[in-house]
């Protein structure tokens, strides 16, 4: 039996919108690498977290098709979750902290694989897009709302094999790559209305904040393997 934990992670001030995230809380009841990853593809989020140490913060990160060693908001939602101030994915040690309203972790762009961000010229040229748009590859499609507040527009397109996915409400790894290359904070409204929010640290790694609620009461669903 699985208990598993539904989170909605950079939501809006209003606790709507963000990204769906599933936690298994206790990862030594589905250890098996192929259960882990049918597990993934039943649920169907964008990503599942497998909580193998919860002291430690040690996770493993499922996507309906593979594993990650590195992902955005499903870290930003485990250690809101485990009330934690480091989480450790395959890529390394991800501090984190919590500020009362935000969740943050602190992450290094060159972790972010696979992606690619394109500029358009307005945030309706950014809502117009079909989802996905044509073409291959992870698209983080993104416009100046207020350039000179930081404000940005953005959508995020997983474009796939699986197909699950068409459109990401909130990629943290992608606003993570956009921040490293603006080299500047970032308060982004992405996909139907999630916040996320980004920094620029000195070392060359980037903060990114955002809120978690949970999307159903915890103890509600349970899948049988």
């Amino acid at each position: 039996m699985n208990d598993l934990d539904v989170l909605r992670v950079f939501c809006a001030g209003d606790g709507r919108f963000g990204n769906l995230l599933g936690v298994v809380r206790d990862g030594r009841t589905c250890l098996d690498d192929t259960a882990r990853q049918e597990l993934a593809a039943e649920l169907g989020y964008s990503e599942t977290v497998f909580v193998d140490d919860p002291e430690r913060g040690i996770v493993d990160i499922r996507t309906p098709g593979t594993r990650m060693s590195f992902a955005g908001h499903p870290l930003v939602g485990v250690a809101w979750l485990l009330d934690i101030e480091e989480v450790r994915p395959p890529v390394g040690s991800v501090w984190a902290r919590d500020d009362g309203e935000f969740t943050w972790i602190t992450a290094r762009p060159e972790w972010v694989e696979g992606k690619r961000t394109q500029q358009y010229a307005t945030p309706a040229e950014v809502d117009a897009l079909p989802a996905p748009p044509p073409g291959e590859g992870w698209l983080y499609a993104w416009a100046w709302e207020d350039e000179a507040a930081g404000r940005v527009r953005a959508r995020g397109f997983p474009r796939r094999p699986d197909g699950i996915i068409a459109e990401d409400e909130a990629t943290g790894s992608a606003a993570i790559l956009l921040t490293a290359e603006l080299n500047r904070a970032l308060n982004i409204t992405q996909g139907a209305g999630s916040q996320l929010l980004t920094a620029p640290g000195p070392d060359g790694t980037v903060e990114i904040g955002g809120r978690v609620r949970f999307d159903v009461p915890p103890q509600a669903p349970t899948f049988t393997r």
